[in-house]
């Protein structure tokens, strides 16, 4: 039997999740003719995933956003090799993705202490450059925040997805019978008395056209590609964005919050997904909850009727379909036992999978030697 305790939870204020950077490796240092020295280089700039921080942290704490390595050390009498300039480094937090302006990817910081060399300090001079420095490498880049979590709730707004981590937690996110409740994502950190943590992510609510920039749009989509499973939230009795659209019923939430995850990048519903159905604390939630079984097993014949823009390419397979109510905290036990017991078949497999790979390297090195 499983044993767990509350969800901590962590809120972003005024969440920053891209920032846009000056930076500029140092000039080199000169070299001496008459004697043959060569000046230091210049020093590096680097970005370093670090514990405790945010991109609005480093907004803060640099105004102008310029990060400029060290200039080199001359040559000199008496030292005839100049020092290497310092190395700027910038602190980041992890899960960033650090690409240039017209999108190349220097690198990705995935664990504290993750280095990414962002610009190359200039060489000092010497023979070869008639002991002339270089002037380091300049460019702006961008820091480009994923949150890194175990599970991404994805849902239309009111799903009751905020309710949901409450539920789950001590938490006190902003929570409405309205559009776009939350504007930014939040993490709880669920720990099991095994010491076991899983950490879920609360993203802002899609709607219809998010994968084209609409409502979050991106800012939401791209948060979703660094969790490893999808905890899908949906209305057990559909949803109603405004007057002016039209009702989805629980099944056509489902259907269309796939196909934006799959417009917006295919790979993402190959993640395991659950489906926690939501607000089972209203009249004809029973009946609604088969309904929508009946309708997820058979998805193409319940899919015939609805516009071809609404119908994703694959239908997703939920590893658990588990009712819930977060008003009463109905499910709610259920929900975190499969969590749980989802992330850790998959931690399972994955071992496997490490193992039968050194074991091939073994039989082939074995192989080689024959």
């Amino acid at each position: 039997m499983v044993h767990f305790t509350r969800i901590c939870f962590r809120k972003y204020g005024n969440f920053v999740d891209n920032l846009r950077l000056f930076v500029r490796g140092g000039t080199g240092g000169m070299g001496l003719p008459r004697l043959g020295g060569r000046g230091g280089n210049g020093g590096d700039v680097w970005v370093v995933a670090t514990k405790n921080m945010t991109l609005k942290r480093i907004k803060d704490l640099y105004p102008r956003k310029r990060f400029i390595g060290g200039t080199g050390g001359n040559s000199s009498v008496r030292a005839l090799k100049g020092e290497t300039g310092k190395d700027s480094e910038i602190f980041a937090p992890v899960g960033i993705t650090v690409t240039t302006d017209d999108g190349r990817i220097l690198g990705h910081l995935n664990a504290e202490g993750d280095r990414v060399l962002v610009a190359k300090g200039g060489t000092g001079g010497s023979f070869y450059s008639t002991f002339e420095p270089s002037k380091g490498q300049t460019k702006h880049i961008r820091l480009d925040l994923k949150l890194i979590a175990d599970i991404g709730m994805v849902g239309f707004p009111n799903a009751g997805k905020s309710s949901l981590l409450t539920a789950l937690s001590n938490a006190t996110p902003q929570i409405a019978s309205y559009a776009f409740t939350t504007l930014k994502p939040e993490l709880g950190n669920l720990r099991y008395e095994d010491y076991k943590q899983i950490t879920v992510a609360d993203l802002p609510g899609l709607i219809e056209g998010a994968h084209l920039n609409k409502g979050m749009g991106h800012k939401f989509l791209k948060h979703v590609e660094r969790t490893k499973q999808l905890l899908f939230v949906v209305d057990v009795c559909g949803f109603q964005l405004a007057s002016k659209t039209p009702f989805r019923a629980a099944f056509e939430a489902v259907q269309l919050l796939t196909k934006e995850l799959e417009l917006y990048k295919e790979e993402l519903v190959l993640k395991p997904a659950i489906l926690a159905v939501n607000k089972m604390d209203l009249p004809n939630a029973e009946d609604k909850l088969q309904e929508l079984k009946e309708q997820l097993q058979n998805p193409d014949e319940y899919s015939d009727g609805l516009p071809d823009d609404m119908i994703p390419k694959n239908h997703l397979t939920f590893r658990h379909v588990v009712p819930v109510s977060a008003k009463t905290g109905f499910g709610i036990d259920v929900l975190k036992r499969c969590i749980r017991e989802s992330l850790d078949e998959d931690a399972v497999m994955a071992t496997k999978a490490i193992h039968q790979e050194k074991l091939q390297a073994l039989r082939h090195q074995s192989r080689e030697h024959l």
